[in-house]
């Protein structure tokens, strides 16, 4: 069973999602416990490889209120738990321009914590629009038909 902890707001909006990965995530104690009570923020997220590892930078985990001195900065680079082939396949789609990896959400699967990710393309200006009227055309015929 999986339970939604954080979803990226901008993902679908900024970017047209071609393949979605799953990846686990490594965490500290108290990074864990804020976590569990939702306390994360995936807005203006990214993946970078380097080194053939995959980091996650710019995700906010708010510190764990009870915590102290074991709190680690919010916004710390976050290493994803990928095995090689999937991060060489990653790496590979990166080198292609204007591919980008991008978290989509963030969920419990069983006690473990995972991250979806998004490989996509950048959406220009009149792409949104695009979409933006599309769906504003689908409203008018849902209230006409009501």
């Amino acid at each position: 069973m999986e339970k939604i902890i954080a979803k990226n707001p901008t993902a679908y909006h900024n970017y047209t999602i071609n393949e979605k990965i799953e990846a686990g995530i490594v965490l500290t104690g108290t990074e864990i416990k804020s976590v569990r009570t939702g306390k994360v923020n995936l807005k203006d997220t990214y993946v970078n490889i380097k080194n053939g590892e995959a980091f996650i930078i710019g995700m906010h985990i708010s510190p764990y209120e009870f915590g102290n001195i074991y709190n680690k900065d919010p916004l710390r680079t976050r290493k994803l738990l990928l095995n090689k082939r999937e991060i060489e396949k990653i790496f590979g789609m990166i080198k292609q321009q204007g591919i980008s990896i991008i978290p989509l959400q963030m969920y419990f699967n069983g006690n473990k914590v995972k991250i979806e990710l998004g490989i996509g393309k950048g959406k220009k200006l009149f792409d949104k629009r695009e979409v933006i009227a599309k769906k504003d055309a689908e409203m008018k015929i849902r209230r006409i038909l009501k």
